[in-house]
């Protein structure tokens, strides 16, 4: 039986970050895994981006694309 995960960042926490190598900045929704593909978090954006012709308000990063914001 594998050690239940343990996150990192808690609802609310504010970070920084690069999706699809846009810079944004936004709060935690959720730090999970789900089935053990490797943690994940869930960032509500304080902006909105535009991707691809559609616009996010949230993306789903991994850890290492993120980092807290002071």
């Amino acid at each position: 039986m594998r050690d239940p995960y343990m996150s990192t960042y808690n609802i609310g926490d504010r970070v920084f970050g690069h999706w699809n190598k846009i810079p944004f900045v936004g709060s935690v929704g959720n730090d999970r895994v789900i089935n053990y593909n490797g943690p994940e978090v869930t960032v509500h954006l304080d902006l909105p981006i535009r991707f691809d012709g559609q616009i996010y308000n949230v993306v789903v990063v991994k850890h290492k694309d993120i980092k807290e914001y002071r």
